[in-house]
């Protein structure tokens, strides 16, 4: 994959004092497993593959069918705009830190998949934390895969199979999964509910491989990889949890802080309330933090976040003037602006600023011995490319 008009974009590299690195991990090769992107301190590397941003076509497959543009022409829009972009992390680099980590895992909007975030989740690595990004497959990712064993006819063939992403097993095919539109006369609450709870069982299963990964448990990757998952043995501090999540992610946040008290908080980036059932709203006992961009939101959708409102729990909200996934350093100002991923200021200060912030708030509900507070003002929204609360005008009967 090329491109020939990068004109200086890219993924800006973390600024925290660790390196990163990052491997992928498939557990269970069905969509019964797990599968995410592992993002971590690293040794310190003069030199190393950083891999592509587009793991293979099949994802810019899986952005045409989301879009809903022809999948022969968007791959070669895609592969000439975004062709040659990487992750700001080096695959498969030795782990190191001198400290226990805490953990993140972190959830991908509609029509994403695990790549698309790597801004955030390589800045959290570069401070410290150890990362879990998910790729769902519950078809709300606008690609993914599983595998299936081959079939004796396949196995006989004179052709041989080249997946996109080796497997361990030679006898293993892969199997892609696009994004699933709505069917006509189908509830979306409904579709969108089964959902969201099946996001939320694969971001605690995540959690569970880390516990085993944590405590020595040998774990077998269905992906190749040169990663020494060993190395990673007593490296997490496992009372320290977060889950983090961006549009349909903000709501497995929540979706998944009432299903599991390990996670000691949750930041929500442009939550998508919708997939949510009121219901469990009272059961989220974890401190909440809604990090809004000031265009993607709307009355209905705030006021199903005001709900979440505690008087004894601490529920913040701020609102930046930008958008999250990593799209928004990667295209210019007229594209970024014609596909809704820019916002009215630099994308770096805006990434910046929610960072720090998550960082600030990370630190204060993880009782984490950083200085992330440096930046709490920032939770109350205070920066001139901030604002507290929400710019959304909610009518009092809405609340």
């Amino acid at each position: 994959m090329g491109n020939h008009c990068s004109n200086n974009l890219g993924i800006p590299p973390a600024k925290g004092p660790n390196p990163v690195g990052c491997t992928d991990f498939m557990m269970d090769y069905t969509t019964q497993g797990t599968f995410f992107r592992l993002y971590y301190p690293c040794q310190k590397m003069e030199q190393g593959e950083k891999p592509d941003w587009i793991p293979c076509r099949e994802y810019f497959n899986g952005l045409a069918d989301f879009m809903k543009i022809n999948r022969t022409i968007s791959e070669k829009i895609f592969n000439y705009l975004f062709g040659s972009f990487k992750i700001p992390a080096y695959l498969d680099a030795p782990f190191k830190s001198n400290e226990k980590c805490p953990v993140v895992v972190f959830s991908h909007g509609l029509g994403a998949f695990r790549t698309l975030y790597s801004a955030i989740c390589a800045e959290l690595a570069s401070q410290g934390f150890i990362v879990a990004s998910v790729e769902h497959r519950d078809e709300s990712a606008s690609a993914t895969f599983t595998y299936r064993e081959m079939s004796d006819s396949e196995k006989n063939s004179e052709t041989p199979h080249k997946p996109s992403s080796l497997p361990v097993s030679p006898h293993l095919v892969e199997e892609w999964m696009y994004y699933r539109t709505l069917q006509h006369g189908e509830s979306e609450f409904q579709v969108r509910n089964r959902q969201v709870q099946q996001r939320a069982d694969e971001c605690i299963r995540a959690l569970d491989k880390l516990f085993e990964v944590n405590s020595g448990v040998q774990v077998e990757n269905v992906l190749r990889s040169q990663f020494d998952w060993t190395t990673l043995e007593n490296s997490m501090d496992l009372c320290k949890i977060a889950a983090v999540g961006h549009s349909f992610g903000g709501a497995t946040v929540i979706e998944s802080l009432c299903k599991e008290v390990r996670f000691k908080c949750g930041i929500a980036l442009d939550t998508w309330m919708t997939p949510l059932d009121e219901e469990i709203f009272p059961k989220v006992k974890q401190p909440i933090f809604f990090i809004n961009s000031e265009k993607f939101q709307w009355a209905g959708n705030i006021s199903q976040m005001k709900k979440l409102d505690s008087a004894g729990i601490q529920r913040k909200m701020i609102t930046i003037r930008q958008s999250f996934p990593d799209f928004t350093f990667l295209t210019g100002n007229w594209i970024g602006k014609m596909m809704k991923l820019k916002g009215e200021i630099d994308p770096g200060v805006a990434m910046d600023l929610c960072n720090r912030a998550s960082l600030a708030f990370l630190q204060r509900h993880l009782g984490l011995n950083k200085d992330f507070n440096q930046w709490d003002q920032l939770i109350e929204g205070k920066d001139e490319n901030l604002m507290p609360g929400t710019n959304v005008h909610l009518l009092q009967s809405a609340i």
